[in-house]
């Protein structure tokens, strides 16, 4: 998986106490979790995806615009391998990156994550979920963005998801729902030098699936009391979901989004914030028209052009390289 010898990994486990337990001593030697190892790899840039899932339990936060900015950030300002995985049944960010059209001929065929979950309700000879023809490569409106990737979501998710509870356990009890995503997207995850999770805003089964992969998450939010009132349950329920698992799943930071500078509410949240134990982002993100015109899907030929000329391009870029700097 790292690409480095038996011997490395007896040092890594020497030297770092960090390193994951093993979950069984054999005589042929130590037997690990291949996602524990994956996410400890991923944290020390040994060519492991890099997971991020970003989540707020309300709508309209700037979640969705902030996940794609930040994916075409990284894949073509730093020119890093990405992928997004849209689990949010509105589809926004599946829209903003190939347009309704393509979704659309997508949906019809059942190439989004809607049928992956279907799936899972289905007996295994009836399943139709084709990873290759739902994986849209080379996504974006932009021309300078050339490696991001995208599997799509569907509106067929909202119907879905709460009927996933009943599914069935499976031979030996194997079938998990909140481990049905990172059992499909494991053989390309190792593709990517980040993938970027967009949730629901809610924390039900669809969206412990997008946790159960990550690393950590972020959680972009407009400094209002509404917005901001749900941040301390996404903490305390990833934690103990986190912890169910076995896992760690870290509460990056806090990203805040259309931010009026103007706005007593706004400046007196920022406040309120700056005392809870969440790290919020010292990049904050403007309310701008050019900003909301972003999720329009026309075709433009950078990324500056895309966000705007008046700061808003630095913002994404000088957001991107703190929450970098908050996985490091």
């Amino acid at each position: 998986m790292a690409g480095v010898t038996p011997a490395a990994v007896t040092n890594w486990r020497k030297r770092h106490s960090s390193f994951p337990a093993p979950v069984a001593d054999l005589q042929a030697g130590p037997v690990f979790d291949r996602d524990q190892i994956r996410k400890w790899l991923s944290k020390r840039r040994t060519g492991m995806a890099t997971v991020i899932a970003t989540i707020n339990l309300k709508g309209g936060v700037g979640k969705t615009t902030t996940t794609v900015a930040l994916a075409e950030m990284l894949a073509g300002e730093l020119y890093k391998k990405v992928l997004v995985i849209d689990l949010d049944p509105q589809t926004n960010a599946t829209t903003m990156l190939i347009g309704e059209k393509k979704w659309e001929q997508l949906n019809a065929k059942g190439h989004t994550l809607a049928q992956l979950f279907t799936d899972a309700l289905s007996e295994p000879d009836k399943r139709k979920f084709d990873l290759d023809k739902t994986l849209q490569r080379g996504v974006s409106n932009v021309t300078d963005v050339r490696r991001l990737d995208l599997l799509p979501s569907s509106l067929d998710l909202i119907a879905v998801q709460d009927r996933l509870g009943t599914m069935s356990s499976g031979a030996f009890f194997s079938d998990v729902p909140t481990d049905i995503l990172r059992k499909a997207v494991r053989p390309i995850l190792e593709e990517y030098d980040y993938v970027l999770v967009d949730c629901p805003p809610n924390l039900g089964l669809i969206t412990l699936n997008g946790l159960r992969i990550a690393l950590g998450y972020i959680i972009p939010t407009i400094p209002d009391v509404l917005s901001t009132y749900g941040i301390p349950q996404i903490v305390s329920r990833v934690k103990q979901f986190a912890d169910t698992i076995g896992d760690a799943i870290e509460p990056l930071g806090i990203v805040i989004s259309k931010y009026r500078a103007q706005s007593t509410v706004h400046r007196n949240t920022l406040l309120l914030l700056a005392k809870k134990p969440e790290r919020v982002f010292a990049t904050m993100i403007p309310e701008n028209n050019a900003i909301a015109g972003s999720a329009e899907y026309v075709a433009v030929n950078t990324l500056r052009q895309k966000y705007g000329y008046q700061g808003q391009f630095e913002r994404y870029r000088d957001l991107t390289t703190e929450i970098l700097e908050a996985i490091a």
